[in-house]
């Protein structure tokens, strides 16, 4: 079976393989573990959406786009992709056909049929009202920390189609604790209410504490909110090493997720002895603006010691964020607890921007009215050292780096990690903020 299973409901961890299960899988494996679950679903006649993430997820979304086609793409009624969005800006027809590895002349002809859809989270014409959350659920599923109603909203097209497929990777996440599994529905193609919601939620809990733990206040109001769409859902959670695909899990949601998760962590979180005074964290290109970006700081955070400096190296960077740039020049970067304590001053601004801005800046308190937050986080980018200032981050000149001079300098106290991002650090004995988490 190698490091691939297709789960039924009844289906737990014991179709997990030993070890940590970083063997590449095969084309031929993939092949077979998607007929067979195809197959079981019976999608003769029927309209499927596949629901994948963009460009700034690493994953052979290509890959599995071809081998779900190749299986169903002419039995199907309709198979179309929709690109899990969440806030991110839309992808162009050409984005969408680099995501999924074709050429143009394959797009003209093969996967003609095939609709290419972008998530619109901030157009209410594209969105449809699920229900609410009410607030004694959300109480329960948040451990005491939020008692309100959440309207829950999602993507309309998600109510044209028969069966919903999830594809996507499973990494170690700042807000869920896992990405992956109903995470694409919510907040990949979900409105803002809830996806807001969940992003503060998470912030309030602390980066340190949700990242790398498998159950979180979040993933529950994830998947609360994912049982209410009506349409049938079944995902395969991919798991990278790399660039490697080494595991892949078919089934339902939740249970696929579970199980890519428990491998995922094997092989994505990096334990260290000792915190770094120095962090120089090796943006890729795939992450083109510090929305996205913000994952090298969520993912070091917590191997930087106590005053370090954490650096975004990442000179390709032109902007804090395309959507949502003004808010947060605004807002600017702050701990959790300048906006706690301040918080009839900020309730009313989108909780989802007071939840980047908090992860990007870090754990730290908020007294009298100083902020003195634990470490400091600096930009090496082509963002201005006036913006950066302004934005209550530190600024370095790109160039004046070279990133050889903070390579195998860890007896030191120096890191540097290139490809930063979606591999998290953590240390081997965390102290207090660090630890999180809850029993399933």
């Amino acid at each position: 079976m190698g490091n691939s299973a297709t789960l039924t409901d009844d289906d737990d961890q014991r179709n997990e393989t030993d070890g940590r299960g970083k063997e590449l899988l095969a084309d031929d494996e993939v092949r077979r573990i998607v007929a067979q679950a195809l197959t079981a679903l019976n999608l003769v006649g029927k309209r499927v959406l596949l629901i994948v993430p963009d460009a700034t997820r690493t994953a052979p979304v290509g890959l599995m786009f071809r081998t779900i086609f190749d299986q169903i793409g002419e039995a199907a009624a309709r198979l179309d992709v929709m690109i899990a969005l969440g806030t991110h800006p839309p992808m162009s027809e050409e984005a969408i056909r680099h995501r999924l590895e074709i050429t143009v002349e394959e797009r003209a002809g093969r996967y003609g049929r095939v609709g290419f859809l972008n998530h619109a989270w901030d157009d209410p014409a594209a969105l449809a009202e699920l229900g609410v959350i009410p607030a004694s659920e959300i109480r329960r599923l948040s451990d005491g920390l939020f008692e309100m109603d959440v309207p829950v909203t999602v993507n309309r097209a998600v109510f044209d189609y028969d069966q919903l497929i999830i594809v996507g990777p499973v990494f170690p996440h700042e807000v869920a604790g896992f990405s992956g599994g109903n995470k694409y529905l919510f907040p990949g193609v979900s409105g803002p209410e809830v996806l807001n919601f969940f992003h503060w939620l998470g912030a309030v809990i602390t980066n340190p504490g949700i990242i790398g733990h498998k159950w979180t206040p979040v993933r529950r109001v994830i998947d609360y909110a994912a049982s209410l769409i009506p349409t049938p859902r079944f995902a395969f959670c991919m798991v990278i090493h790399g660039h490697d695909l080494v595991g892949l899990y078919a089934g339902a949601p939740e249970a696929a997720w579970s199980v890519a998760a428990d491998h995922s962590a094997r092989l994505n979180i990096v334990y260290k002895d000792r915190p770094f005074h120095t962090v120089l964290s090796c943006a890729p290109p795939m992450y083109d603006e510090i929305w996205v970006a913000g994952k090298c700081m969520y993912k070091l955070e917590p191997v930087v010691a106590d005053g370090g400096e954490l650096i975004i190296y990442a000179p390709h960077i032109h902007e804090i964020s395309v959507t949502h740039g003004d808010l947060i020049r605004r807002i600017g970067y702050h701990t959790r607890d300048y906006f706690l304590k301040q918080w009839d001053k900020f309730k009313d601004e989108p909780w989802g921007i007071l939840a980047h801005s908090t992860h990007v800046r870090g754990i730290g308190s908020y007294e009298n009215g100083v902020e003195r937050p634990r470490v400091r986080v600096t930009l090496a980018t082509q963002i201005p050292e006036d913006v950066c200032r302004a934005i209550n981050l530190g600024y370095r000149d790109h160039a004046s780096i070279r990133i050889e001079d903070y390579q195998n300098r860890e007896a030191e106290g120096v890191l540097c990690v290139p490809n930063a991002g979606e591999m998290l650090f953590h240390l081997k004995t965390p102290p207090e903020w660090a630890r999180g988490g809850t029993s399933e």
